[in-house]
């Protein structure tokens, strides 16, 4: 069976994600298996999700949310992972979410509710065990999320940071080939 590549995206969003189709047009024709799962809105339904697709043979990309999963499986897993515009402590922000969501790209209503919050804070990674196997995508244009707490959350990991851009990682695909390379996708 081929490698595979998991896109994990971000809070109310879907595997139909701008980014995560663009990547997915790249890795037509390419042997690994590309994956983007269409994620619970509970962690922790979410998180068992991942853990059944994730084996350290796996490799991830991960924006905003998806990118403190891709963070907390890299870690646990020993796998490689892309963290684009990342959440570094999402619990703490996520508290001011609290109440009725929808989520347009799923077409969902819910609510989110503390347990959720604090289901995302027990798996928090305060000190990251295996930092190269992490590659940061920042861009300090990011109106959603802080970027300078992912610079130093990520600061013995590889980093590449741009100035201005915003929360969508502006023409993320120029670094398709970077991305490939750091996470040994076939060329």
């Amino acid at each position: 069976m081929a490698r595979q590549v998991v896109y994990i995206h971000g809070f109310n969003s879907s595997e139909l994600s701008f980014k995560a189709t663009e990547f997915g047009v790249y890795m037509r024709g390419k042997p690994e298996r590309y994956i983007t799962p269409r994620l619970h809105f509970d962690p922790r339904v979410a998180l068992a999700q991942l853990d059944s697709i994730i084996d350290s043979d796996t490799v991830l990309l991960g924006s905003s949310l998806g990118g403190y999963y891709a963070t907390y499986f890299s870690q646990l897993k020993g796998c490689k992972a892309v963290v684009i515009n990342p959440a570094v402590r999402p619990f703490l922000l996520l508290n001011d979410y609290l109440g009725p969501q929808y989520n347009p790209y799923q077409d969902c209503h819910y609510e989110l509710l503390y347990e959720h919050v604090e289901a995302l804070k027990t798996i928090y990674t305060p000190k990251l065990s295996n930092p190269e196997n992490l590659l940061l995508l920042q861009q300090t244009g990011d109106e959603v999320l802080p970027f300078e707490e992912a610079v130093r959350y990520y600061s013995h990991c590889r980093q590449i940071i741009e100035f201005g851009g915003d929360h969508s990682f502006v023409e993320f695909s120029r670094y398709f080939t970077t991305i490939a390379k750091f996470l040994t996708i076939t060329n």
